[in-house]
């Protein structure tokens, strides 16, 4: 299966974990790469991808996602 995760969802890992509803986002999400990681994901990423990521003022999420 392929999926297109968009910006924010990878840079959920940087929001407020204090809030139960990122944490659970943001542990869906490494569930996610994991799956990607081992091979029953695939992630398509875009130009469009490159340009929302290349406007991030954040250089630490910029260079994580």
């Amino acid at each position: 299966m392929r999926i297109y995760p968009d910006i924010c969802t990878l840079c959920r890992t940087f929001d407020d974990q204090t809030q139960p509803r990122i944490w659970l986002e943001t542990h869906a999400l490494c569930v996610i790469l994991d799956l990607v990681e081992i091979g029953q994901l695939e992630m398509i990423r875009s130009s469009i991808h490159d340009l929302e990521n290349s406007r991030n003022s954040q250089e630490t999420r910029r260079l994580w996602v």
